[in-house]
């Protein structure tokens, strides 16, 4: 990345659950606030979960817009939240949501460091026992994304 796309202010540690709409919410307003993506990005979000389903699997969702909605998006930037109370995601379990906004095609590369980390089951063990966001930010951010 030709800049970081992850500062600790978009690292979040929530001990409840939420909904999908919740989560997606909370994803696109963390980009909205670092400057990454316009208040249009919470539908694009939508419209994309609509098409098909951002549940990855490993307790992992990454909501982002479709290609239609390139135009909301700012600069390239992630959100990571955390809900130990878990979300169901279309019926599927999710701790971690990963809001991605991509410049360009840089959603790509973002999408492929995410994939990678969540991938490992001893890396997804060491997100969920981070303690604070400080340290859920660290790990992520020492994987190289």
């Amino acid at each position: 990345m030709a800049r970081d796309v992850l500062s600790i202010g978009q690292v979040r540690i929530h001990s409840g659950s939420a909904t999908r709409e919740e989560a997606m919410k909370e994803a696109a307003d963390i980009l909205e606030a670092a400057g990454a993506v316009t208040s249009a990005y919470y539908d694009a979000m939508q419209q994309r979960e609509v098409t098909v389903s951002t549940y990855m699997g490993n307790e992992l969702a990454i909501p982002h817009g479709t290609n239609e909605t390139k135009a909301a998006i700012l600069e390239s930037a992630l959100s990571v939240v955390r809900y130990d109370g878990g979300v169901d995601w279309g019926g599927e379990p999710v701790t971690f949501v990963v809001g991605i906004a991509g410049k360009g095609d840089e959603h790509l590369e973002i999408l492929s460091q995410i994939a990678i980390l969540f991938s490992d089951d001893d890396e997804v063990a060491k997100l969920k026992a981070a303690d604070t966001a400080e340290d859920l930010y660290a790990l992520v951010s020492a994987s190289g994304v």
